[in-house]
């Protein structure tokens, strides 16, 4: 099985670090509107007009009055054909990727075997030394809880000993 252009180009850097506000981790301005207005332009979509020019929309409570978040700021959220054509795209996309390594796996099992089997050697170690750096850290914790205690219950008890003395 050859491995598809549009495989490869996902595996490809670009080079571009779009900003701004994101839609499944992807630029809503630079990316998502573009390619949408394209797709209604080629009849490939029917995304209302309102929302993809108004794609970012007010919050609104259960009681019709503007949602704000935690530090005061108006929320603000994608408009629902937009963000519903986003996950649409983000479904067929996975599937597409399930797709692809389903026919890699039939075509060359062992070759996936193998792949596999390289990559829980390789990551052997890595995980050791997290679990025996995990542990040290749990004992390290488990030590200093201790002595916290130790010195609270002490504290506590001469209190208790100033009171009643």
């Amino acid at each position: 099985m050859d491995t598809p252009n549009y495989i490869k180009s996902l595996l490809m850097p670009n080079g571009q670090k779009p900003r701004g506000r994101r839609v499944w981790s992807i630029d809503l301005e630079s990316v998502w509107l573009p390619f949408f207005l394209s797709t209604n332009t080629m009849g490939d979509t029917a995304i209302a007009s309102d929302a993809l020019g108004a794609p970012l929309r007010l919050a609104y409570n259960a009681d019709g009055s503007v949602k704000f978040s935690k530090t005061g700021r108006p929320v603000t959220k994608v408009a629902r054909e937009v963000a519903d054509s986003v996950k649409l795209i983000r479904e067929n996309f996975t599937a597409g990727l399930v797709a692809y390594a389903t026919g890699v796996i039939t075509e060359n099992p062992e070759g996936y075997k193998a792949q596999v089997e390289q990559a829980r050697e390789a990551g052997e170690p890595i995980v050791a030394k997290d679990r025996a750096n995990l542990d040290k850290a749990i004992a390290n914790a488990m030590v200093e809880a201790v002595a916290e205690a130790e010195v609270k219950a002490k504290v506590k008890g001469k209190a208790k000993v100033a009171v009643t003395a």
